[in-house]
């Protein structure tokens, strides 16, 4: 079936495809940031039911190492903040290529349906569709 589309419907249906390896990936990153946020939010919970004074050990490659507890306290609160940055930009990101997705999928049903025809054939094609 591609080989019989115009070149522009051929370029529409390759940027297409992109799009849905981009949008796979952010979703893919998102879901790890999310699932790291929730683990991360839960050790934050936890930490606030410990006492101040109970000997705190963190992770550092292969060794725990001791460490104060506000200091860990202060580590896992910036940890969750910048987890909720990043897991905000990366539903925004992920909108944004779903809405660019669904545009071009619009763009390349036009182009199909009306394209049959020869009308307006020609280099400036894909730049008429973009207002509808």
């Amino acid at each position: 079936m591609q080989g019989n589309l115009p070149p522009e419907a051929q370029e529409k249906l390759e940027e297409l495809q992109d799009l849905q390896e981009t949008a796979q990936k952010v979703a893919a990153q998102k879901e790890q940031a999310e699932s790291t946020l929730n683990e991360s939010q839960t050790a934050l919970d936890a930490l606030e039911d410990i006492d101040d004074d109970t000997t705190m050990y963190r992770e550092v490659g292969e060794l725990l190492v001791e460490t104060e507890y506000d200091e860990a306290y202060d580590e896992l609160e910036d940890k969750v903040d910048s987890l909720e940055i990043r897991v905000e930009q990366l539903t925004k990101q992920e909108e944004r290529v779903q809405e660019q997705f669904e545009d071009l999928q619009q763009e390349l049903q036009q182009m199909l349906q009306g394209g049959a025809g020869g009308a307006g054939g020609g280099p400036m094609g894909p730049g008429g569709a973009g207002g509808a």
